[in-house]
């Protein structure tokens, strides 16, 4: 099974992803972005964008490489990552359905004014990373209009990642 965490930049995926994974035995985090960092070191490079999501490539491979990934070793895959774009979440949700792979679809959400503190406090990405504060409003819109629709909303506002996790894990094990 695949446990995919959603949510806007900076929202604590990748922090929460480990702490999932250490709550639920033979799990392993899968990090669809290396699927995308891939794509962008061919060279010559592909046609320019702002995201490789929208490299159609993209969207197969992950849901390609999951796939195999989980044949090869089975237990579940724990995957931090974004996906904002509701055809985009069809696509990858529709095939890996096709090969009979269940998915948990969790969206860790907080409301604005964290999201803003938590990204201005990153020591990783850095302060007030441009990257992430661009995709605060394209996360509000989708939470309006699809995203929370779709799956197991976690507000996170008030949680710790771990926290977070054990909610997700629970759930996970139901």
């Amino acid at each position: 099974m695949i446990v995919w965490l959603n949510g806007t930049h900076g929202v604590g995926k990748t922090t929460t992803g480990a702490f999932v994974q250490r709550l639920l035995p033979d799990s392993r985090v899968f990090d669809a972005e290396k699927v995308g960092e891939a794509l962008m070191d061919i060279t010559p490079g592909l046609p320019a964008t702002d995201n490789f999501q929208h490299w159609p490539p993209w969207r197969p491979l992950v849901v390609e490489t999951a796939r195999r990934v989980l044949d090869y070793a089975g237990g579940t895959l724990v995957m931090p990552m974004t996906v904002l774009v509701e055809e985009y979440w069809r696509e990858i949700s529709t095939g890996l359905a096709r090969h009979g792979v269940p998915v948990r679809h969790f969206v860790l959400h907080a409301d604005r004014e964290t999201l803003r503190a938590r990204i201005a406090g990153d020591t990783v990405l850095g302060p007030d990373s441009p990257f992430r504060l661009r995709y605060l409003e394209p996360y509000a819109e989708a939470a309006r209009t699809w995203l929370h629709a779709e799956a197991e909303v976690v507000d996170t506002t008030r949680l710790t990642p771990a926290e977070a996790a054990r909610r997700i894990a629970e759930a996970v094990k139901g």
